[in-house]
């Protein structure tokens, strides 16, 4: 098979929840991968929290053996990717190891965000485009209408869409052999030097870390010395091998083909998503195209409960970071909540993502600030600084200018929604670029939108406001200069630096309101009046007292002199005075979970 005439590398893109991995178990069935003893749903998402919330997180590839009609066999690698927007360059790396896509839409839903978003990726990628619509057999499904959705986006004939039932297998086999038939095979480059893209990575406990490559030119064989461009490290090929349900050992992978490879590379760091891997006896190499690092987009800060889990939340997250490069994380200490980490996530989903493992796959309890992403500061002197945590932040007269994050969104919604969603997009400080009317029903707007105003409850609100109907996907679209200030949380006077935040000058007094309120609510009454004020800089815009509690002083006076009453309150008065300048607030766990869930 080495000619690659008969082999097809192609992956599945799809938007979340309709079908991806349904589709790719069926797919094993039938091709004799998997038994049915072995079989289980999405089989190729390996994580427990995959298969509960229904997504793919990780990319897995498979290799699978196919006998066509004709009788003739095929080498399929189907790299199942993840739909999230989170990790849409994971997914551009995964679509340039392939040569074609299946596009599964799901035929109740028809096309969305996501689905566009990696349509756009595979299309820029030169890739062929296998339209399939999947679920025709549920009660609510509009297969007439997603087939002319399909016709007017890809420019297609009716006869090129194939239907299917991932979940019955209905018409599968349709689509396993439009795969052979129909998508290209991969070009063949034998005797050329060296190189292979690497698309994927994970962590063995055995091997090290382990690369998910795509042969390009040459030969990747065991023994041969390899270098990663990107890093510059150099190492021996320990083991190459393709994947069948496991890793599957072989002499060597050959141009065209897709396998893994293990070096003894000791993290994921050191094998970067989208790197070069050539051969070290030809290091001038030219890097295949799309390399770009991985940068965190979202920052929080994580505390454990208990003060004495910091080191096993270090360790926690070092694990976590073995598996996945995109996380990063550095000590951090707050006065409100002790010794934590500044922890960076490619986004919202995969800060949920990993907020979820540390407390299931190692026992943690954990407070998170909320979320902020990265702003970039030009000082007085010059300088120019990144900051991710609003304590840093210098005061308004350090600095000449702040820029923050935009992204570019894109919002497909049924038309009856359009008022609602422009309101709310215009509310967190969009700026419209474009609306589309795609049919009779469904809109497509652009917004430019600040990444801040996404990152905390945007989404919620879209999906309650239509009703679960419209979807969103975004792409970073550079930092831009605002107004924005350093807003501070003050309890008696004393600064609660976790709870500070950055915001646009004119959120800042409804923002402060609201925080200033919720607090109150849960930090419980003392002895003495407490204030709660929210401040840029020296000016408060924001305040609400908790009243103190009030002891009756005067119940042992029976009767008698006014003025014996008097001296005992003007003693109690003098005594909350002096309380109020010694006392300190205790701040309940509870607070700081509560400031995550106010609406903006």
């Amino acid at each position: 098979m080495s000619d690659g005439v008969r082999i097809r590398n192609f992956c599945i893109v799809a938007h979340i929840d309709h079908g991806k991995s349904t589709l790719a178990d069926r797919m094993l069935e039938l091709t004799g991968t998997l038994t049915a003893r072995n079989m289980q749903e999405q089989v190729l998402d390996s994580m427990d929290l995959e298969r509960e919330r229904g997504i793919t997180i990780k990319s897995h590839p498979i290799r699978m053996t196919y006998r066509d009609r004709a009788g003739q066999d095929w080498a399929f690698n189907l790299i199942d990717t993840p739909g999230h927007v989170d990790f849409s360059y994971e997914v551009s790396r995964s679509l340039a190891a392939c040569e074609g896509a299946i596009l599964v839409v799901d035929a109740a839903q028809g096309v969305e965000a996501q689905t566009l978003a990696n349509l756009y990726l595979a299309l820029e990628g030169d890739l062929e485009i296998l339209p399939v619509i999947n679920k025709i057999d549920l009660p609510g499904a509009r297969t007439d209408e997603v087939v002319e959705e399909l016709v007017n986006l890809l420019g297609v004939s009716e006869d090129e869409i194939l239907l299917a039932s991932a979940k019955t297998g209905l018409g599968v086999e349709d689509v396993l052999e439009a795969v052979a038939q129909r998508l290209p095979g991969p070009s063949v480059n034998s005797d050329a030097p060296l190189r292979a893209l690497i698309f994927d990575s994970n962590y063995d406990l055995y091997l090290g870390a382990v690369a998910t490559v795509r042969v390009v030119d040459g030969k990747l064989v065991k023994g041969d010395k390899v270098r990663f461009l990107a890093t510059g490290q150099e190492y021996e090929v320990q083991e190459v091998g393709s994947y069948v349900m496991g890793r599957q050992p072989v002499k060597a992978l050959e141009s065209g083909q897709v396998g893994y490879l293990v070096t003894g590379a000791k993290q994921v760091r050191d094998l970067r998503v989208g790197d070069t891997v050539v051969s070290f006896d030809a290091p001038d190499q030219a890097p295949l195209p799309g390399y770009k690092p991985v940068k965190p987009m979202v920052f929080s800060g994580l505390y454990p409960t208990e003060s004495e889990e910091y080191e096993v939340l270090r360790e926690a997250l070092a694990k976590l970071q073995l598996n996945d490069s995109a996380i990063t994380f550095e000590p951090e200490t707050s006065r409100a909540l002790g010794f934590g980490f500044r922890v960076g996530f490619l986004g919202l989903l995969h800060m949920e993502i990993v907020q979820e493992r540390l407390e299931r796959e190692f026992g943690l309890s954990m407070i998170a600030t909320l979320p902020n992403v990265e702003y970039h500061v030009t000082m007085k002197d010059g300088r120019e600084a990144t900051i991710s945590n609003p304590a840093d932040m210098p005061d308004a007269g350090g600095f000449q200018e702040i820029r923050e994050p935009y992204v570019r969104a894109t919002l497909y919604t049924p038309a009856e929604y359009v008022g609602p969603i422009m309101k709310l997009c215009m509310d967190r400080r969009a700026v419209q670029e474009g609306m589309n009317y795609l049919d009779g029903r469904r809109v497509e707007l652009h917004f430019r939108i600040p990444l801040s105003e996404v990152v905390v409850d945007f989404y919620d609100k879209l999906k309650s406001m239509s009703r679960g109907h419209a979807s969103f996907d975004y792409e970073y679209g550079g930092h831009e200069a605002s107004d924005l200030v350093k807003l501070d949380i003050l309890i008696n006077s004393d600064p609660v630096d976790a709870l500070s935040a950055i915001v646009h000058r004119s959120n800042a007094h409804v923002w402060g309101d609201k925080l200033a309120k919720k607090l109150k609510e849960q930090i419980p009454r003392q002895l003495f009046q407490v204030a709660i004020q929210a401040s840029i800089g020296a000016r408060v815009v924001a305040r609400t007292n908790v009243s103190a509690l009030r002891k009756n002083v005067t119940a042992k006076c029976y009767g008698g002199d006014i003025s014996r009453k008097r001296k005992l309150l003007e003693k109690q008065k003098a005594g909350k005075r002096r309380m109020k300048q010694v006392g300190n607030v205790e701040i309940p766990q509870e607070a700081f979970l509560a400031i995550l869930k106010v609406e903006r």
